[in-house]
């Protein structure tokens, strides 16, 4: 079966869910939330993460995580678990909590940590739970805009060291840029392969790690790679040679289907197969 990749490193930030099994509610009342939170704090000690913002839906939460140490995998293995524990026993369940493995996408920090940390709480909103990400007491926002005490497990100097130095004017400015994310189109339209957000120079940092995972799905290998105009533009397609080595160049080093190329030249399917054994029978860059 094919899984999604896990991209770790020191450093590394993301934004990572995990929902309820066959949608259920994960949490049932808010001692079960008080509950989560709990594991959630022992683990962030132990693994040495940095919490940027947090909610908590009734089926779903949402975390924004930053892994000083490459150990994502781990730590969620502890929280989920250990919260699935304590939610069985409470309520005389078995089975499973959350529905699989968890979601993370790891993101560029300069770029989307900040529009990703709004995103995150304005859920609530979005799902019309609340009218104001204020109303809603199981996020990072109250704490982060200066509403309420911060707890210890959550990082507010990143976020508000973005709006200034001044806490008071920086918690002000911060409630102002969540108020306005509600009108804001939805930052995943620019999602990476389901599995990065952030610009070419930072995905371009992500692709090579990820060669030769060929248990992990086709597009998520070759996250980050050039597009095929930008591939073809500029060759001189008239010069059936240069032609024929970006195709292979295409196939076998960026990984497009040979579908996606023939489609993207206006060429027969046959056309494009032919040119690709032409280059790795004559070019040993092509040959395995």
């Amino acid at each position: 079966m094919v899984r999604p990749l896990r991209i770790e490193f020191s450093g590394a930030v993301y934004h990572v869910t995990s929902r309820g099994n066959v949608r259920r509610r994960i949490y049932e009342d808010d001692a079960d939330r008080f509950e989560y939170l709990s594991v959630l704090e022992q683990v962030l000690a132990r693994f040495n993460w940095l919490l940027h913002a947090y909610c908590l839906m009734d089926n779903h939460y949402h975390l924004m995580i930053e892994t000083p140490d490459p150990n994502l995998s781990a730590g969620m293995r502890q929280l989920n678990g250990i919260y699935t524990q304590r939610f069985n026993r409470r309520h005389g369940r078995v089975g499973h909590v959350f529905q699989g493995r968890f979601k993370a996408i790891v993101v560029d920090r300069d770029n989307y940590l900040l529009e990703l940390c709004r995103y995150v709480v304005l859920n609530p909103v979005r799902a019309r739970l609340v009218k104001s990400a204020r109303d809603y007491e199981w996020s990072s926002y109250r704490a982060t805009a200066g509403l309420v005490p911060v707890p210890e497990y959550l990082t507010c100097d990143w976020v508000l060291n973005q709006f200034g130095k001044h806490q008071a004017v920086a918690q002000e400015r911060y409630r102002k840029f969540v108020a306005e994310g509600i009108k804001t189109t939805s930052p995943w339209e620019k999602l990476e392969a389901q599995l990065a957000l952030g610009d070419e120079a930072f995905l371009a940092t992500l692709r090579r790690p990820s060669r030769g995972l060929t248990e992990v799905r086709r597009d998520q290998r070759f996250m980050g790679r050039p597009s095929l105009r930008g591939l073809f533009k500029g060759k001189g397609l008239t010069d059936r040679s240069v032609r024929n080595r970006t195709i292979a160049d295409a196939a076998l080093h960026h990984g497009y289907s040979q579908t996606a190329i023939a489609a993207h030249l206006g060429l027969h399917y046959s056309s494009v197969s032919k040119a690709i054994k032409q280059e790795v029978s004559h070019d040993s860059r092509f040959k395995t």
